[in-house]
């Protein structure tokens, strides 16, 4: 558009313009957010699935046998102590085995409840693509249906809440034609994207300060120095589950005995 067309328009028209191409950027730079996001999340759900088939399960059978072997030292020597640290023993191994499968085992028995699945519909009747009154709006509703298939499949019902909610307010807290409040929908509509910008941005932090985006980052660091940090770790966990099993047969060993003893005496 020129400059003589924007001196010809009234002021409330070209504020009108300027604030849509504000929105068109902001929703654009949204759109780049949640790819990158969406992005980061399947490369860590990818390598968190590798480490638990290839470690967490190590870890798991390695603390299953610390604790059996705290167990069979109760028998052999009968004190609080004992007990104490075979209870806390068997509690870290319970505990590293819910990490190692509870994960895997809920993702393939996902079942929305069904406030969930009426959420879903709810947000689906409201932003999708094909309710929408123009291009600009249609290419928007996309991404806030890709947005909420996402969220459906991870079973969060704030993000869903949210989207509704949003959707609510802007069509009806601000009813009416004219520039004046298509100018306010914009301008809550900018808001709304730059909120989503920063959650997602805070959310990317968070999931960049985890300890499985810690051990990928060491992992592809390994990597460039042509090693498999994960096979290597499996690889030390086997030595110590061998060393566990042998510490466990030589305490069964010394319970027998004690065992044979007592009964001989």
């Amino acid at each position: 558009m020129t400059a003589e067309i924007i001196l010809q328009q009234s002021p409330e028209a070209v504020a009108l313009l300027d604030k849509r191409e504000q929105l068109a950027a902001t929703r654009s730079l949204l759109a780049e957010r949640e790819s990158e996001l969406a992005q980061l999340r399947a490369q860590l759900r990818t390598f968190e699935g590798r480490y638990l088939r290839q470690v967490g399960v190590l870890y798991a059978e390695l603390d299953d046998l610390e604790a059996r072997i705290a167990e069979r030292e109760v028998d052999l020597y009968d004190s609080d102590s004992a007990r104490n640290r075979a209870a806390e023993a068997r509690r870290q191994a319970q505990e590293t085995h819910d990490a190692a499968f509870a994960a895997a085992h809920e993702a393939e028995e996902f079942d929305p409840p069904p406030s969930l699945k009426t959420l879903f519909r709810e947000v689906a009747r409201r932003i999708h693509p094909d309710f929408a009154r123009d291009e600009a709006e249609q290419k928007h509703f996309t991404l806030l249906m890709a947005r909420a298939n996402q969220a459906y499949s991870r079973g969060d019902t704030e993000t869903l809440q949210r989207l509704l909610d949003d959707h609510r307010e802007i069509n009806a807290a601000i009813a009416g034609e004219g520039a004046a409040a298509e100018l306010a929908r914009i301008t809550r509509q900018t808001h709304h994207a730059e909120r989503d910008i920063a959650n997602l941005e805070a959310e990317r932090h968070t999931l960049l300060a985890s300890e499985i985006a810690q051990l990928h980052l060491e992992a592809e660091t390994a990597a460039r120095e042509h090693r498999d940090l994960l096979t290597e770790l499996a690889t030390n966990l086997r030595e110590q589950v061998a060393d566990a099993r042998y510490r466990l047969d030589f305490v069964n060993r010394q319970v027998n005995v004690q065992r044979r003893q007592s009964n001989e005496g």
